[in-house]
């Protein structure tokens, strides 16, 4: 075990962790040469196309130092805050990490959020200034910003460059000398904690785990904890590139179990493993559940396929644990899930991701967040969607949830910053200086008015130098309206919305006038109007399609014509009744951009 080292990296978004971990690999000799290239760890052609990463990787890297080989365990981190729970599965599962500051942009907020979440599990941190090989880094500046942040003596900053792979072997040396041992005990139970899964369709479910005491041998008799279900190891080992299968594996040790498990049900990520005939005697303190931030409906376009998206979504939910669904059905869309996401980034991958990964066809309903529904006997109801609402005449009070938002940005992007979290109903709550011209903000925003376009329009006003990092505050009272769209006097639930009273009329307003848009032109007039319960705030109607029936007719009595137009006024009438109005999924989409 002394020679077992588990680490991990974490890092604001583009703050070169990934490269940073290639050139690791290549330095320890894990990946040759030739088989390299850029970002080998997001092996997603969702995360090469965006430059993000998305799932956590783990790999197992060996490397001599002073005549003694050393096993290092690396997990790679997403920096968005989107897909913060997959930071904090990897935290649970190392002793120390790496923290990585762009020298060109110093810290921002992912940074500081991910720090407080490695401090809180004892990790042993390691401050790097990556990135110093470019024309505008500041090494000096951010090196301040590291020293007043982790209180460390400026000599313990290592400088690398992730893209020439300068100082590399220093933090190869610092983890081996710095990062502490696995503790555990070799002779207690067998005891491992689950902090990832994968599905394979022709070996079933692998988990990833994470030994704290004792050892496992191939086809061993193990149980998992939270399931109770028992299995047999059928192939334990360590991930390289690819799985490396091992005879026995002991504490300290990251690895995989393949047990030809079917069903996704049976494995949860923070369970627990032990074996069978000498169990331990309690589950290792696992991970908090992810609570979902923003709701939206996944329902799929031919309602047959309704069996298929389920086992999709499940298979995704082994791969992302922060994924929640439960069914529901929508008067418009047929049956379809209600999913949690952890925020619209988040809803955006998981939507991509059934398309490619299940060639799965969804349509998305406008996301929204949960609210707590007070009714007049007192009893509280939290509600996902505006047609889980109760009557309005038997609501006491609504509750919504609010976040506190920190924003990191340079001072000369102040005002603007300030004008759209005031736009959003938001509280200041403090403002401090970092260093020099970097100010961190903090304020109490609804999380419903963030969770459509706030992130988009503030990197937007800061030119992309504002850092957006947030989380769960509390819930507060609100003066919330549901606000119905009727196409031809027909409520479409899937376009319902909660939202402020004071936003409403306006909201409401748009959203008509991005329908007329956006719905295709029928043989007869469509209205569409928004209606705040029975009142109608704003309407706009979409001309019919008509064939001029009065072009035979030239010259003669005007009764002649006037007897075609009533004929086609009435044709048009019937069709009306009979008529369907199809919304494309551009239509709910467009709901997310009325800016």
């Amino acid at each position: 075990m002394k020679h077992i080292r588990n680490f991990c990296i974490i890092a604001h978004i583009d703050h070169g962790k990934s490269t940073l971990a290639d050139r690791l690999l290549e330095y320890t000799k894990t990946i040759d040469k030739k088989d390299s290239k850029n970002q080998i760890l997001d092996n997603m052609d969702l995360e090469r196309e965006r430059g993000i990463t998305i799932k956590s990787h783990a790999i197992q890297m060996e490397y001599t130092f002073e005549g003694e080989t050393y096993i290092l365990n690396l997990i790679d981190t997403p920096g968005h805050v989107d897909f913060s729970y997959e930071v904090s599965r990897s935290i649970a599962a190392c002793e120390g990490a790496l923290l990585i500051v762009d020298a060109a942009q110093g810290i921002q907020a992912q940074t500081i959020s991910n720090l407080y979440m490695a401090i809180e599990n004892d990790l042993e941190i390691i401050p790097i200034l990556n990135k110093i090989d470019l024309p505008n880094a500041m090494p000096e500046e951010v090196e301040d910003q590291i020293v007043e942040l982790l209180g460390c003596p400026r000599t313990d900053i290592l400088r690398a460059s992730g893209k020439t792979g300068e100082g590399v072997f220093d933090i190869l040396e610092t983890i081996i000398k710095k990062v502490p041992v696995p503790k555990g005990d070799l002779d207690a139970p067998f005891q491992a904690l689950i902090f990832d899964s994968v599905f394979n369709s022709f070996r079933g479910i692998i988990a990833y785990f994470k030994i704290i005491n004792g050892r496992i041998q191939k086809g061993d008799l193990v149980k998992f904890f939270a399931t109770e279900k028992e299995y047999n190891a059928d192939e334990i080992g360590v991930l390289k590139l690819d799985m490396s299968p091992r005879q026995e594996m002991c504490c300290g040790d990251v690895g995989y179990i393949i047990s030809g498990i079917k069903t996704s049900k049976e494995v949860k990520v923070g369970d627990t493993i032990t074996h069978v005939k000498r169990p331990c005697e309690k589950a290792i303190d696992g991970f908090e559940e992810v609570k979902p931030m923003v709701f939206a409906g996944i329902y799929p376009i031919d309602s047959e396929d309704f069996e298929d998206l389920r086992s999709s979504l499940e298979k995704l939910q082994l791969n992302d644990a922060s994924l929640t669904f439960q069914p529901e059905s929508s008067v418009a869309l047929g049956f379809g899930f209600r999913c949690g996401f952890l925020g619209l980034l988040h809803m955006e991958i998981i939507q991509e991701r059934l398309y490619r990964e299940f060639n799965m066809d969804v349509i998305t309903t406008v996301p929204n967040v949960s609210y707590l529904v007070y009714d007049k006997k007192g009893n509280c109801n939290e509600v996902h969607n505006p047609a889980g609402l109760p009557e309005i005449t038997q609501i006491e009070s609504i509750e919504e949830p609010y976040i506190r938002a920190s924003v990191i940005t340079s001072t000369i992007y102040i005002g603007p910053i300030m004008s759209l979290c005031l736009g959003k109903r938001g509280i200041l709550i403090k403002q401090d200086y970092i260093s020099g011209d970097r100010i961190e903000i903090i304020y109490d925003i609804p999380l419903g008015e963030i969770v459509i376009d706030f992130y988009d329009k503030l990197k937007s006003i800061s030119k992309g130098y504002a850092s957006f990092d947030y989380h769960m505050h509390d819930y507060r009272l609100a003066k919330l309206v549901k606000l119905d769209i009727l196409l031809n006097s027909e409520p479409v639930d899937a376009l319902s919305t909660l939202t402020h009273a004071d936003n409403a009329v306006n909201f409401g307003r748009r959203m008509c006038e991005k329908l007329k848009e956006l719905i295709p032109r029928q043989q007869f007039d469509v209205a569409i109007q928004a209606a705040i319960g029975a009142k109608i705030v704003a309407r706009e109607t979409i001309k019919a399609v008509r064939k001029d029936v009065t072009a035979k007719c030239y010259g003669g009595d005007i009764s002649r014509k006037r007897k075609l137009l009533d004929k086609q006024k009435e044709g048009k009438k019937r069709m009306k009744q009979v008529g369907n109005v199809e919304v494309p999924q551009k239509a709910f989409l467009a709901v997310l951009k009325l800016d």
